[in-house]
């Protein structure tokens, strides 16, 4: 694990009972701002969430979707909670509008999840922890696009990330649900993500158009990447060749972000998708990984358009990290 993360393991074995959970609110309004999130003051959620990606990371090293994993019951609660949003979609079809994107109808699914959250993340939550479910809900809230712009981006994909990690904080999820959380839920959030994107044609959110990595996600190419890592022919080369994914994309995250690129976007892979393009001549899969783990933090942990939409609780805080 890369240092600096290991004071507060993102996995607690007995979650503090007396703890006063509140209301996340954003901390960082102004770019200055910025310093309390990074340099030498790194605050415990910076820490705490870069640590829980990085374990994830280690996680899912080497293997496929496909792998025999444990599946706990707080991991079935998850996916039910994710296949309930993705039932509302169904039920909240597209209206008819003269602009071809943001459509309006994803305001309607939005204001049922802004409803319901509290109840959904209850269920999820067993009854003597009930007390941490405003807080937690607030992330889930936060992790499905903006209702105001119909936007989704890379800071919401963060905000699932953050939900996923107040659950450990909790007790909620444990260390042998390590797999589980990327290949079943974070993947059935994709899936859910994606239909959403494409139901309510949204807008990426603070995209770099064709110089960001993927105009909604960056996770799964990090853990996807990882994934690959030391297989045994598949080099990153190969995500660029249509037969290789098309063989491939249900055993690995990376190859299934590929696919949904080039179902949504039309013409030469060099031109809609530059970034990876040039990823796909880096030698190793550790390699790509590496530089994908350092690209995140640079353009997404480290840029403020992002961050200044972070929410800080109780479980992420923006105090600092103490040693000791």
């Amino acid at each position: 694990p890369a240092k600096g993360t290991t004071q507060h393991p993102p996995f607690e074995e007995a979650p503090p009972a007396t703890q006063n959970f509140i209301i996340p609110k954003k901390e960082i309004h102004t770019v200055p701002d910025m310093g309390k999130w990074k340099r030498s003051q790194v605050p415990v959620a910076y820490a705490d969430y870069i640590g829980f990606i990085l374990t994830l990371n280690e996680g899912v090293k080497g293997k496929k979707l496909t792998f025999e994993y444990k599946v706990s019951e707080a991991i079935e609660k998850l996916v039910a909670l994710l296949n309930t949003l993705d039932r509302w979609i169904d039920e909240t079809p597209p209206v008819d509008q003269p602009s071809r994107f943001g459509n309006k109808a994803y305001r309607t699914w939005y204001a049922k999840l802004d409803e319901e959250a509290e109840n959904l993340v209850a269920t999820v939550v067993p009854t003597h922890l009930a007390a941490a479910v405003p807080e937690v809900a607030v992330y889930l809230k936060e992790s499905v696009g903006n209702s105001t712009r119909i936007d989704y981006g890379t800071g919401h994909e963060a905000a699932f990330a953050a939900f996923l990690c107040c659950l450990c904080k909790i007790g909620v999820l444990r260390v042998d649900d390590q797999i589980a959380i990327v290949f079943k839920v974070f993947n059935r959030y994709l899936e859910v993500m994606r239909k959403l994107q494409k139901t309510y044609r949204m807008e990426p959110a603070g995209s770099q158009g064709v110089w960001g990595l993927d105009d909604f996600q960056f996770l799964p190419f990090i853990w996807g990447s990882s994934q690959l890592i030391d297989h045994p022919y598949l080099e990153p080369r190969h995500f660029v060749d249509e037969k290789a994914v098309n063989e491939n994309h249900k055993d690995y995250m990376f190859l299934e972000c590929i696919l949904f690129i080039t179902e949504m976007k039309t013409g030469p892979f060099a031109e809609h998708s530059n970034q990876l393009w040039n990823i796909s001549a880096v030698p190793s899969w550790s390699k790509v990984n590496q530089g994908l783990i350092r690209m995140y933090k640079a353009e997404c942990l480290e840029k403020f358009p992002v961050i200044q939409h972070f929410k800080f609780g109780s479980l992420l805080p923006i105090h600092p990290v103490t040693s000791g």
